[in-house]
């Protein structure tokens, strides 16, 4: 396979991040655009120089298409693989998986009947400095894992879709996906069980708008190799994009990520210090996100099993589904294992 020709489905803010990445990519050819929304998918085609479609069966009878990425709300990911896999397409989803555990096991099992690779978008796993810190835990150079702990604090609301139980799954899901998938990727452990706490501390207006809705939520975890950890998440700071990483072994502890980039410091005159900060994920993650899509691609024309399977995907979404019943219920919940693959 020369070019990796792909449909890009969901021209949002994500959408977009993938498409600009698969166009400056020269393993892959994007061929078609797919959006409900009329507007948003001319924006699209015109930047993008695809076709632009209403919908992901009119792309796929209508254009050359070998792989599918997927970067529509939540709500819609179930549908948009389960139908790419059934016409033999190579997916990439964007994160959290599904809605739910049984949505996520028909992904899981149509692209294992189909034979496709399903990748999913934890870019965390891409970032130099995020694969350092797997590499040194797993050298055991830190001896025994004690704790880890994962923190993302974003700009702004998430979008108002995902504030609907219906459409989303709120912040712990939305957000801290990465956060669950990065404590079972660096212990190499899967989770036993969380603890959660959610609370409105900066966006009542949101709550009053959607009953349950919450801009901060803490998780305590354990995981079976008895390794503790914590997630920590809160959307809008305003401040800007933070993602941070601590583990604590037995041997040492490292610690990854800041609130900007860089080592620019400004000191004024009335002794102030002044620093930038990453206004946006995209900024954070520019180079993870590219580094995710080449390796998909590359998965998709060497027919390799991505390191970011589906079976990823659900456990992430295991966990999270968890500490949302834990915030519910005000008590621990067990994270169960929701098969999928062996």
């Amino acid at each position: 396979m020369e070019r990796v020709r792909v449909c890009l489905v969901g021209a949002g803010r994500a959408g977009l991040v993938h498409g600009r990445n698969l166009v400056r990519l020269p393993e892959a050819q994007l061929v078609a655009v797919v959006d409900e929304e009329g507007a948003a998918r001319d924006r699209a085609c015109a930047e993008l120089g695809a076709r632009g479609f209403r919908s992901l069966e009119e792309a796929l009878e209508r254009a050359a298409v070998d792989a599918v990425c997927v970067a529509t709300p939540t709500f819609a990911h179930r549908d948009a693989v389960v139908l790419a896999a059934d016409a033999g397409k190579h997916v990439f989803c964007e994160k959290p998986l599904a809605l739910t555990l049984t949505q996520a096991q028909e992904m899981l099992q149509a692209t294992r009947r189909a034979g496709v690779v399903l990748q999913v978008g934890f870019m965390r796993r891409f970032d130099p400095e995020f694969r350092a810190a797997r590499e040194c835990v797993a050298s055991g150079e830190l001896g025994r894992l004690v704790f880890v702990r994962s923190i993302t604090r974003g700009p702004g609301l998430p979008p108002r879709w995902a504030w609907d139980p219906a459409k989303g799954i709120g912040l712990l899901a939305e957000v801290c996906s990465h956060d669950f998938d990065t404590l079972r990727w660096l212990s190499g452990s899967e989770f036993r069980s969380v603890f959660a706490r959610v609370a409105v501390r900066k966006a009542t207006e949101a709550a009053v708008e959607q009953p349950g809705f919450y801009d901060v939520a803490l998780v305590t975890a354990e995981l079976e190799d008895g390794t503790l950890g914590s997630v920590e998440g809160a959307c809008p700071v305003d401040y800007g994009y933070d993602a941070r990483l601590e583990v604590l072994g037995t041997e040492g502890m490292l610690a990854v990520g800041s609130v900007g980039p860089g080592t620019y410091t400004q000191v004024t005159r009335d002794g102030r210090v002044v620093q930038h900060t990453f206004r946006s994920w995209r900024d954070r993650f520019q180079e993870a996100y590219r580094a995710e899509m080449w390796h998909f691609l590359q998965c998709v024309r060497e027919g390799r099993t991505p390191e970011v399977t589906g079976l990823d995907g659900l456990r992430a979404l295991e966990a999270a589904l968890a500490a949302v019943e834990s915030a519910r219920s005000g008590q621990p919940q067990l994270v169960g294992r929701g098969g999928g693959e062996p």
